[in-house]
Order: structure tokens, then sequence, then C-alpha cells
């Protein structure tokens, strides 16, 4: 159903990443500049946790390096084709196609992380994660997730075609994440050692 006080450009982002399944896992970089990120998650977490990967995308290279590392990786994505390349790498993980905005699958995790994911999310549909969030938590689950630096939309380009990406601001993150029991331990805007990532790590109470 269209929705007229969205954006359009949010509602497109589905169609694209699978219409540029293919392509988008060849140019995701595989240097993991993310890794000291990672690494503070994993170490909040027990040997073996149970990861929920919100926005898998192909499992390179993040899922991969929590599954080297032990953990146990359920990725959703929205994208068929992205998961199929999950299923092909990792058969002995979870891979479900499902819209992070209707995530409901019954169960705790240890660890929960959207990176480069929810901030393709219009306003309002980050607003409502929050609760899928917590309804995913277990006791002490670590949360991480990627935003923009300030309130906003933008439109990028991907392959010619626009890439949707938007953000509320700090203040209101993190009166979601306090209403919905979890307490900030990091917060950086713009991290440079992190190719300018605005990075959040909570955790649930």
């Amino acid at each position: 159903m269209l929705r007229f006080d969205v954006n359009p450009e949010a509602e497109r982002i589905v169609g694209l990443y699978q219409r540029h399944a293919a392509d988008w896992d060849l140019s995701r970089g595989r240097d993991l500049l993310e890794k000291p990120w990672l690494d503070r998650f994993l170490a909040l977490l027990r040997p073996g946790a149970a990861i929920l990967d919100i926005g898998c995308g192909s499992a390179e290279p993040i899922s991969r390096y929590f599954i080297e590392q032990g953990s146990s990786v359920s990725g959703v994505d929205s994208s068929p084709a992205l998961i199929d390349i999950c299923k092909s790498r990792f058969p002995d993980q979870s891979w479900i196609v499902t819209d992070m905005r209707t995530l409901s699958l019954s169960r705790h995790f240890d660890g929960i992380l959207a990176w480069d994911s929810f901030f393709h999310l219009c306003p309002e549909d980050q607003r409502q994660m929050f609760s899928i969030f917590r309804a995913h938590a277990s006791s002490k689950a670590v949360l991480m997730f990627t935003s923009g630096p300030s309130h906003g939309e933008a439109i990028g380009t991907y392959l010619d075609e626009p890439l949707y990406h938007a953000s509320l601001d700090e203040a209101e993150y993190r009166l979601l994440l306090d209403a919905n029991g979890f307490h900030v331990l990091s917060y950086v805007a713009d991290d440079p050692t992190c190719g300018r990532h605005t990075i959040w790590l909570a955790q649930f109470d």
C-alpha cells in the first residue's frame, strides 16, 4: 500500500537490493574496517552467543566474522537473492527472508546488530524498530546499530538508482533506547576510524 507521508525512495529500497544483489555483494568491501566495533560488541557477549543480524546482506564480511569467532548467526534480509547467497556460504546458520519492519521470530538473542541497514528506513519506521529490538532481546542483550549523525533524509545513488537514507537526532535515539529498556554504552558520531559511521552500542536492562 502506498504511503503518502513517506518519501517514495524509502519504499523502493527493498526492490533495489533485490535487483542488484550480485553487484552489491561484489562491491561490498571485505577489509572489515568495522572490526574494532565488532570486537567491542562480541566482548560483551558470552562465547557461542546467538546473534541476530538485521539487514545481513550477503553475510560478508560481518556475519562471516561473527561465525568465525564461534557465534551462531540468524540473518534476516528483505532480498531473497541476498539470502540465497548467505545460504550458499554458510548453510549451517539461519537465514530468513523478511522485512525488518515486521520482524517477529518468537525468540530472543544475545546480540542484535543493524549495521548499515536500519538507516534505510524512513524516520517513523525507525521509531517502530525499537520495540522490535526489545522483542528479540534476551536478558542483557547487546544492541549495535548505525545511524546518521543528525535528523534528516539523504538520497545517495547506487548503480545510478536513488538510494534512500534517513536518521533521527541523537536525543530521540536516546529516548527510544531508554523507553525500550536499553542503556547506551557508547555513541560515536562520524567515527573517523570507521569510515565516518555513526555508531550506537547499547545493552538491554
